[in-house]
């Protein structure tokens, strides 16, 4: 595991070494719907140079690495794809090399090693690092989770809106407990990943619930919404018509310039295709205008991390 010294060198040490060989993003042809994937995690083997924590588990057997994925993106018509590295050893390296050797293909969402407050040194030059668009979060265990209430992350909401950074936030079941941060920090850009919600809520029969505690969210400026990893949330096969509902809700709250579409591709993988993935939102939700969708399967999300 990384020590928090190997983390932070190796994190702000790979956007300076990556530097020189950055390119601009391209602006893709007018008229030509974009179609930008909010979340993708992009890992490697378990190797000496590159291992993993302890008993971490990928989401597939084998790595999802840059070779595999742009064949994939290309055969689904997927323009870009937002990285986020996985929690399997909290290194962002390959994620900001993807980026380097595929400015226009690839950005960034880095992690941050949130329970040291020392990592605040890294924010005010963390978008310095090439294709890096923001961090994202996540509070997935009992350990992390109870770092929203005991003070651990309380360092970080302000020192992310004074370095400008936009956070993309892992919080299943616990949406509510942002609506203070929102409040508090008005300058600061929150995505909620997922709507919030995932299977074992769905199984529940919790949904309605979740997705009102996401929605509550909707009155802050400051907050929008990835519509993403729906095929873990749906307990219906491909295309997912358990959720329409859901996504109406979200989508009347949020409207679509708020509202990013993501796959998480590698989660569930066997549910359904990339293309899939696109269609579900494409040509089932016959409540989206076609301006709605163009929002939403890419425009918004690079509108909200400026990413050209």
């Amino acid at each position: 595991m990384l020590t928090r010294r190997k983390f932070i060198g190796s994190t702000l040490g790979a956007g300076v070494a990556l530097a020189a060989g950055a390119g601009c993003a391209v602006t893709q042809p007018a008229g030509k719907r974009m179609f930008v994937d909010a979340q993708v995690h992009f890992w490697k083997a378990n190797t000496p140079d590159w291992p993993w924590v302890p008993g971490a588990r990928p989401q597939l057997p084998e790595p999802f690495t840059i070779e595999r994925a742009l064949p994939l993106m290309d055969e689904a018509g997927v323009d870009r794809v937002i990285i986020v590295p996985p929690t399997l050893n909290d290194r962002n390296d390959y994620a900001l090399e993807a980026a380097r050797r595929y400015p226009n293909r690839f950005g960034v969402m880095g992690r941050i090693p949130l329970q040291y407050p020392k990592s605040a040194l890294l924010l005010p030059r963390w978008k310095e690092q090439p294709g890096m668009l923001g961090v994202r979060i996540t509070f997935n265990s009992p350990e992390t989770v109870a770092w929203l209430s005991n003070g651990t992350a309380d360092w970080f909401w302000p020192a992310a809106e004074k370095a400008g950074l936009t956070v993309m936030f892992l919080a299943i079941g616990m949406v509510s407990k942002f609506a203070p941060i929102a409040e508090r920090h008005p300058g600061l850009q929150l995505i909620i990943d997922h709507m919030g919600v995932n299977t074992a809520i769905a199984k529940e029969g919790k949904l309605p619930e979740a997705i009102s505690n996401a929605v509550a969210l909707a009155k802050y400026p400051n907050v929008s919404i990835k519509m993403s990893n729906l095929v873990n949330s749906s307990l219906e096969p491909y295309p997912f018509r358990d959720l329409k509902v859901h996504l109406r809700r979200v989508y009347d709250a949020f409207g679509p310039q708020r509202c990013h579409w993501g796959t998480d591709y590698t989660n569930a993988i066997a549910r359904a295709t990339w293309r899939q993935r696109i269609t579900h939102i494409t040509e089932e939700l016959d409540f989206l205008s076609e301006s709605d969708k163009d929002w939403i399967m890419g425009r918004s999300i690079m509108q909200r991390l400026k990413w050209a």
